[in-house]
């Protein structure tokens, strides 16, 4: 007989309106009072990169030795992107130099961006953007050395794309239930009681283990810049559009925000409860999403994009959501490139760029920028051996942060130099070995949020295995 619990299926109702009630019938939450810095207003955007992002792509070597060791390692990628041609994304005169402030620190190693990453040029240029060099999911500091002798403690099933998104956003595989992102929220809302749980946590894409948290769970916006109407009786398309069916609107509305309802079945109960939650969720939202205008920044009509527009015009209306903090989640595919990565990644690299750009001049249109933080995250970077036209799964790779409070133009983490048989990489394919964990990374997001250390230490089981908790690339805390 199945182990079925009333708890589990109502996690399983993780949609829009409905996952938002799952904490109020759980019966579990934070007791403690916490010590979360919840003044003013910030917001946390992810942009999770499905299929594995190659950073050794992205990331370029720019001086003249470490450009041609790459261009070596993968003679047939760098063939397939006719690399000697002059109008070449990957001929070195095409690409974009990144002008690191700490230079000194990179023993002459320079780098640089493929041309369809031009806005984020420009907002590196502008001190809005930085690089965080070979992050991955660790357990604790790894070596190759500590891996060929065995006695490393490794995360559970690398290179597989599941279990890796998994392990990103929660450090487990699939199946783990709280994500990082909605552990987060959870201090906020133990620290300001005044928080309104409902919406503090916001997919505009898939209900991925980012945003889920024990007394948070995400509530899902639509993309494209329209409010998203759930229900049958407010979408007028379902029943007809003339006044005429406004009265059975009206009663399906009363029938579905009903909680009186008498029956033995709790599951029954409950289901009604968060139907009918969902139903005044949604309204308040619409409701919000009523008091806000129209941007001026114009976003391009990719998936992307539509997502980053309706993250902004929720940052826009956040004073009638009661929020002081918000964290959002966002995604995009076409990252898993074994073939035709000349191509994919290139048209991946344009919509990113473009999409962060415009999500950038919302945010000043807005006075916002200073106030959000925008990061990248991918199930893991590439082999550094290609395999043809494309590459394999990799583990570390590189990210990007960029907000007006991000301590731009830097390069922090580590970027190994390509060298195939250097200890920087596994033995296999050339898999970078992540010199920065993905907690160090969120910390450092998490300390600029308002979370004091003991609180990241329990958002981050793995934390206090390494010794900086603080990159230093955000300011202003």
């Amino acid at each position: 007989m199945a182990n079925i619990s009333r708890r589990h299926v109502l996690a399983g109702l993780g949609t829009a309106g409905f996952a938002t009630s799952i904490s109020s019938l759980s019966g579990l939450g934070f007791n403690d009072a916490w010590a979360a810095d919840t003044s003013g207003y910030k917001a946390m955007i992810c942009i999770f990169l499905k299929g594995g992002m190659d950073g050794a792509d992205t990331l370029l070597p720019f001086d003249e030795q470490s450009y041609g060791q790459l261009r070596s390692v993968r003679s047939n990628l760098f063939a397939s992107y006719q690399h000697e041609s002059e109008n070449s994304t990957r001929n070195r005169a095409n690409l974009l130099p990144l002008n690191f402030e700490n230079a000194s620190d990179l023993g002459g190693r320079q780098f640089a961006l493929p041309r369809e990453l031009t806005p984020l040029h420009s907002m590196f240029n502008g001190g809005d953007l930085a690089v965080v060099g070979n992050v991955g999911p660790l357990i604790e500091p790894t070596t190759r050395q500590s891996m060929d002798a065995g006695t490393a403690i490794l995360p559970k099933r690398l290179f597989s794309h599941n279990d890796q998104q998994s392990t990103w956003m929660s450090f487990g595989v699939e199946g783990i239930r709280h994500g990082w992102g909605g552990r987060f929220m959870d201090q906020i809302v133990a620290s300001n009681p005044n928080q309104n749980r409902v919406f503090s946590a916001i997919s505009a894409t898939a209900n991925d283990v980012f945003l889920a948290g024990q007394d948070v769970t995400q509530f899902k916006v639509a993309t494209g810049g329209v409010v998203r109407e759930p229900h049958l009786y407010a979408n007028h398309s379902y029943l007809g559009t003339t006044r005429e069916f406004d009265a059975p609107r009206a009663k399906i509305r009363e029938f579905l925000s009903r909680q009186d309802f008498q029956n033995d079945s709790v599951f029954e109960q409950d289901f009604a409860s968060l139907t009918a939650r969902a139903v005044r969720n949604s309204e308040s939202f619409a409701e919000a999403k009523a008091q806000g205008t129209p941007f001026n920044t114009q976003f391009p009509k990719t998936l992307l994009s539509n997502q980053l527009r309706s993250v902004a015009e929720t940052i826009k209306v956040h004073p009638f959501l009661n929020v002081s903090r918000q964290m959002f989640y966002c995604s995009m595919g076409g990252f898993d490139t074994h073939s035709n990565q000349s191509e994919s990644i290139s048209r991946g690299h344009l919509e990113l760029a473009e999409a962060i750009s415009a999500f950038r001049n919302a945010m000043i249109e807005i006075g916002e920028w200073d106030n959000v933080v925008v990061f990248t995250a991918s199930d893991f970077g590439r082999t550094l051996i290609d395999n043809g036209n494309g590459t394999d799964h990799g583990w570390g790779g590189h990210q990007i942060v960029a907000g007006g409070q991000v301590r731009g133009k830097w390069l922090y983490g580590e970027i190994p130099e390509p060298e195939v048989r250097s200890e920087a990489y596994t033995k296999s394919r050339g898999r970078l070995i992540p010199t920065t964990s993905v907690e160090q990374y969120a910390a450092t997001m998490g300390s600029w949020f308002g979370l004091d250390k003991s609180e990241l230490n329990v958002a981050m089981p793995n934390l206090s295995n390494f010794r900086d908790a603080d990159l230093g690339f955000m300011g202003g805390v």
